[in-house]
């Protein structure tokens, strides 16, 4: 049995109050999936967007200006 089948199974068996309950639960899931991906994809893009030139330029730092080494 799949886990869809299971899901299919359990869900059969509850009252119909109980079924809109699951349903608004699964339409929060794929709204919070698809954002986030959205959020990641926005996210790269942000960050290219704000890096793009800068590796061509000279960094005013040198590594004995850091204070901590990892």
């Amino acid at each position: 049995m799949t886990l869809t089948d299971e899901i299919i199974q359990h869900v059969q068996s509850l009252p119909e109050p109980l079924k809109v309950e699951v349903l608004d639960f699964v339409e929060y899931l794929e709204l919070k999936n698809k954002k986030s991906g959205e959020d990641a994809d926005w996210s790269a893009f942000s960050l290219s967007s704000a890096m793009r030139g800068m590796e061509d330029e000279p960094s005013p730092y040198t590594v004995d200006d850091l204070q901590e080494r990892f």
